[in-house]
């Protein structure tokens, strides 16, 4: 239903957070199961819009996070600013920009960072959310008094005018900032941006679709560009086409990436659609994991093709700086062949037995000296031949790339065939030699054997350290996603308490407008020198004037009373009556009425009516008449009561 009125796929979206939004409208409008709640939003098309509203968490005010501003301006701000050009306009892109106080925040914050007295940069910046209410807001520019709180009273003269309770943004900053509407998971994104500021956003999303938005701003950013995130967020497992630029304050710097990379965008229905920086249909970048480095590993092949026909290519193959095979050059079924157990294209697991500790010693040598090294030849039986065979590891580095490279050739070395018969002498010779030789063999097979024992042991070790480290890494993953869950649930209370503060201010205007009431009418009641009583719709005493407690008996604790229960002073034996028949015809009862003393009175009897026209009540009003009707009397016209 939201899809289909604001065309947000809430999905991917995290749904704790949804859920909660969802049960706070379910006890704002009393109803106590989700399925009551669905036939509600069928019914009051209103609520989805509400539902909408609250999804979507408009928390944010001026300068958020304060330090991630002070590194903006430290090291982000004069990259930018350096060799600028008045023809070489600043681009900024703030995604998720709420009601505009962070992006207003950036553009002072960047005027700031020019100076007065410097020739001024051009700058726009592209502000952009899903909500058009919050966006109406941010185009407004104008702020209630408390902002006052985040912005200090320099900027406020600066770049605010004030206007009557309300600060507005000086037209000049806000001619820099455009404001509009976008779903970042599906429309397309801006280009040739020098940063990216998208705070607090990634935390609402799950980690799938945050795989989606990052390369998302790889693509919009310029080369060297930058990118700001929220305290709680990361760019997560996407370190190679992101750099950290400050670890604290969560900005990141762009990293050239393969041509290849590219991104998804979300179409109306929730599916992807491709979109790409060099064009045409690409595969996201966790997709390709296995070929993330493929432009590396091509230029590695590349420069491997040059050295091994420099050496008229013998069978070898390319391996990584972790020994895993990249490339196999020629036919190495001679030397290799897969080992039992898990597939693994490790060198070493690899290895024919009897090259494998050469080739872990050669290898050794190559990565700590960082020089070819050659073995001598060693006896290898195949296939029941035995051949000779001689290793050459050759450490490499690829272009500009950190990354090092190692190239093993295998030489088939000569002296395959059995040697002739040699002389009498000389097998006499070897005789003797023998005893000794096969002692020798001895001690080298037993030294192998340890030399074995102990390199399966380190095996065993690094092997429980992987996984050690696979655990940690998996357990600081799940405290991410516990962090950005607390960062979410802190703003949702942060937009409850405003919302609750609003209410407040609220109530407490309204609780002074009704104070004032009260004294103006306890004032006017005893101005009043009439008596009067003001009953409920039950009959009970609602209020009285001081005239009317000693005309009819009266103390401040009868209120609350029924009239019918108090012993007034005058003449009424049917007042409850008559209050009876004023409030069910809603006419009005006057009658001529003594009290003790035979002073007479006018009672008048009106309905009681509230301000939406319903009757609560009766008012009774006693107005003196002794001097008329005593006058009467002595013109020879009856005292009688009329």
């Amino acid at each position: 239903m939201l899809r289909a009125a604001h065309e947000v796929d809430f999905t991917l979206y995290r749904h704790t957070t949804i859920k909660r939004r969802i049960a706070r409208r379910m006890v704002l409008n009393r109803v106590p199961t989700l399925h009551e709640y669905l036939g509600l939003l069928k019914e009051r098309p209103l609520e989805v819009e509400a539902l909408y509203a609250d999804i979507l968490i408009k928390v944010t005010h001026f300068f958020r996070d304060p330090e991630t501003f002070e590194a903006l301006a430290r090291h982000v701000f004069p990259a930018l600013l350096a060799a600028r050009g008045p023809d070489s306009p600043i681009r900024i892109w703030v995604p998720g920009c709420s009601t505009g106080e962070e992006v207003y925040s950036i553009a002072i914050a960047l005027l700031e960072a020019m100076g007065e007295d410097q020739p001024q940069v051009p700058f726009q910046i592209f502000a952009t959310d899903v909500s058009e209410a919050a966006l109406e807001t941010a185009r407004a520019g104008a702020y209630i008094e408390n902002i006052a709180m985040d912005v200090s009273a320099e900027r406020l003269r600066r770049f605010f005018t004030r206007s009557g309770k309300l600060f507005q943004i000086h037209k000049s900053i806000r001619a820099m900032c455009v404001f509009a509407r976008q779903n970042l998971t599906r429309d397309p994104p801006f280009s040739r941006l020098d940063l990216v500021s998208c705070r607090n956003v990634l935390i609402y999303l799950q980690p799938v679709l945050q795989k989606r938005v990052i390369p998302i701003f790889h693509y919009a950013l310029k080369p060297g560009g930058y990118l700001v995130l929220g305290t709680s967020e990361t760019i997560g497992g996407l370190s190679e086409i992101f750099s950290v630029a400050d670890k604290t304050s969560r900005i990141y710097a762009k990293v050239p990436a393969p041509a290849s990379l590219g991104f998804e965008l979300l179409g109306r229905e929730g599916g992807a659609r491709p979109g790409s920086g060099g064009g045409g249909r690409r595969p996201l970048l966790r997709d390709r994991e296995p070929a993330a480095r493929g432009a590396t590993v091509a230029e590695a092949q590349r420069e491997a093709d040059r050295l091994a026909l420099s050496r008229y290519a013998p069978p070898g193959v390319l391996v990584d700086d972790e020994l895993q095979i990249v490339q196999f050059r020629g036919h190495t079924g001679h030397y290799l062949e897969p080992a039992p157990g898990e597939a693994s294209l490790n060198l070493l697991k690899m290895a024919r037995e009897a090259l494998a500790h050469e080739l872990r010693t050669a290898m050794h040598r190559a990565r700590r000296t960082d020089r070819p090294v050659r073995t001598e030849a060693v006896r290898l039986r195949d296939d029941g031949q035995e051949r000779s065979v001689a290793l050459e590891v050759i450490p490499f580095q690829s272009g500009a790339e950190p990354e090092r490279w190692f190239l093993v050739f295998f030489h088939a070395a000569g002296g395959d065939s059995v040697a002739a018969e040699a002389p009498a002498p000389a097998r006499s010779r070897r005789a003797a030699e023998e005893p000794r030789v096969a002692k020798l063999e001895r001690e080298l097979s037993a030294a192998r054997d340890y030399l074995q024992v102990t390199i399966e042991e380190q095996e065993a070790t690094n092997e429980e350290l992987q996984s050690a480290n696979e655990e940690l890494l998996s357990s600081n993953e799940e405290l991410q996603s516990i962090n950005e869950e607390l960062e979410t649930a802190k703003e949702e209370l942060q937009s409850t308490n405003e919302e609750l503060t609003t209410l407040n201010e609220e109530l407490g205007s309204r609780n002074a407008e009704l104070n004032r009431l009260n004294n103006d009418l306890l004032n006017l009641l005893a101005s009043v020198n009439i008596p009067i009583v003001m009953v409920s719709a039950d009959a009970r005493i609602r209020r009285f004037t001081p005239q009317a407690q000693r005309v009819l008996n009266l103390i401040p604790g009868d209120v609350g009373r029924p009239i019918g229960d108090l012993n007034p002073r005058i003449d009424a034996p049917d007042l409850e009556q008559l209050i009876a028949e004023v409030i069910d015809t809603v006419s009005i009862r006057e009658r001529d009425v003594q009290d003790r003393e035979g002073r007479w009175y006018s009672m008048r009897i009106r309905p009681y009516r509230t301000t939406d026209n319903k009757i609560d009540g009766a008012v009774i009003l006693l107005v003196d008449i002794d001097r008329i009707r005593r006058g009467l009397a002595g013109d020879g016209a009856p005292a009688e009561p009329a």
